[in-house]
């Protein structure tokens, strides 16, 4: 449906909202995927376990079945404490919440970017939210998050009701950096991971094999690594008030989603993103970097 709806949905995107309005049929994802093998990754022993709902991540150290390594993702529980996510919750939700697709909600702040044109302009961007600054500032306690330079910050609101969900993907290649950061404030989540096996022409894959990586950690269990021709899903738990990174073949060669029956109750999280290699400060593109660059040390 090629029309922009007042849910805020438009394309191929949907909710419940619209889908009831307008008789809208959409596929269910969830079904097609709990075909597949699936694998649960435990945070405690970097290892991806049978199984697709989370009790087996929780199960730990007491797993069940043959275990496989994902390389690529770094999860730290208990990253805010109950203190710092009830009071960024309030923070977040004194300022105003915009609609987005697929019944989600969000609040925005960093350049204005044209990804298929490959444009890059400041915008409107004039920094962050200076009562969310304690976040950016607890990275530098993450050794993974070394040198990491916020350029964009989105919150983002799902609710059950508007059945608010994200299609897999992979993020722009072009623009944002090798270390997606997300901050999970309220609402127990799965995020879930699906081989990616199309060409490098979407998300401007193709970019990736120029960049020097900026990770260079890999997981330390090497055993029954998946390639992306296989047909699994790894499901990463992502609890409330906890960090997820993304890095290097998890960024890559995978697309992730939120999948509607995976949004229990309302869950919010702060997305975080960096610049490509040609765009930070010592990059080929650094002069259209720059301005956006000293906005980002803005907290207003």
């Amino acid at each position: 449906m090629e029309t922009v709806r007042p849910c805020g949905c438009k394309g191929i995107r949907t909710c419940l909202i619209c889908e009831k309005q307008f008789n809208i049929s959409k596929p269910n994802l969830t079904t097609e995927l709990q075909k597949l093998s699936s694998y649960v990754y435990c945070p405690e022993c970097d290892l991806a376990w049978p199984g697709w709902n989370l009790e087996s991540y929780k199960q730990h150290p007491n797993h069940e079945g043959d275990p496989i390594s994902y390389p690529g993702v770094y999860i730290q529980l208990n990253f805010l404490t109950e203190n710092e996510a009830k009071n960024l919750m309030d923070n977040l939700d004194e300022l105003s919440w915009d609609s987005s697709q697929s019944g989600r909600r969000k609040q925005n702040y960093g350049p204005k970017c044209n990804f298929k044109r490959r444009k890059l302009q400041l915008g409107n961007f004039n920094g962050f939210p200076k009562k969310t600054k304690f976040v950016q500032d607890k990275f530098k306690h993450v050794p993974l998050l070394e040198n990491f330079q916020t350029i964009e910050q989105c919150s983002l609101e799902y609710t059950p009701e508007r059945g608010a969900s994200i299609d897999p993907h992979i993020d722009d290649c072009w623009i944002w950096g090798e270390r997606i950061v997300t901050v999970n404030v309220i609402g127990d989540s799965v995020l879930t991971m699906i081989p990616y096996r199309d060409n490098e022409k979407r998300y401007n894959l193709k970019n990736v094999s120029t960049y020097c990586p900026i990770v260079f950690r890999h997981n330390s269990n090497d055993k029954n690594i998946p390639t992306p021709s296989e047909q699994i899903v790894v499901r990463l738990p992502m609890p409330a008030r906890s960090l997820m990174v993304l890095f290097g073949a998890s960024r890559y060669n995978w697309e992730h989603a939120v999948l509607r029956e995976d949004v229990k109750e309302r869950r919010v999280c702060i997305a975080y993103r960096e610049f490509t290699p040609p765009y930070l400060q010592e990059g080929q593109y650094s002069n259209e970097s720059i301005e956006i660059y000293q906005k980002a040390q803005n907290f207003w």
